[in-house]
């Protein structure tokens, strides 16, 4: 996996929007068709330590584009793992397709993932998430994207308002 660094304020999901989820279209394919990116095609990478704790992996599956403003990701939250508060201007679903996770809005009580679970993080509103303590938890991200960026990260999320119970 590659780590990601960034010196932009939009941060590392940002990022990968604009670097690592390009869709691999050959050139003699019709932009008006169907695209496939095959598995594979695009690599999977750390998770920066700026955002995230402990072992993250994030596989790149769609950018943005002018028709369709989201991009989407796999991410994988090895056990005890998890993302920064953060928040997304236009909003994030979470599809939990693996594992165990949690998340937790700032202020509310935290939350246990299962597999199937769907979660919906409104614009603006400050939350985390990620794995179990002891159980690897993978999400997929669905992400609106507003004036370019996708992510607003904050402070990492402490291991007081992370209970490894």
């Amino acid at each position: 996996m590659t780590p990601i660094h960034s010196t932009s304020p939009l941060a590392a999901l940002a990022l990968l929007s604009a670097t690592y989820f390009a869709p691999v279209v050959a050139a003699e394919q019709n932009p008006n068709s169907q695209q496939i990116t095959r598995a594979g095609e695009q690599g999977s990478v750390t998770g920066p330590a700026e955002y995230f704790t402990g072992r993250v992996r994030l596989d790149p599956l769609t950018a943005a584009t002018a028709d369709l403003n989201t991009s989407t990701l796999h991410v994988t939250f090895e056990p005890g793992a998890r993302s920064a508060w953060h928040t997304h201007p236009a909003g994030q679903y979470l599809v939990v397709t693996a594992g165990v996770g949690r998340t937790q809005e700032w202020g509310e009580p935290l939350q246990e993932l299962r597999p199937g679970d769907v979660v919906w993080c409104p614009p603006g509103v400050k939350h985390w998430h990620g794995a179990a303590p002891s159980t690897a938890m993978t999400h997929m991200a669905i992400t609106g994207t507003k004036n370019g960026n996708n992510v607003s990260w904050m402070e990492k999320v402490s291991d007081e308002q992370y209970p490894a119970e």
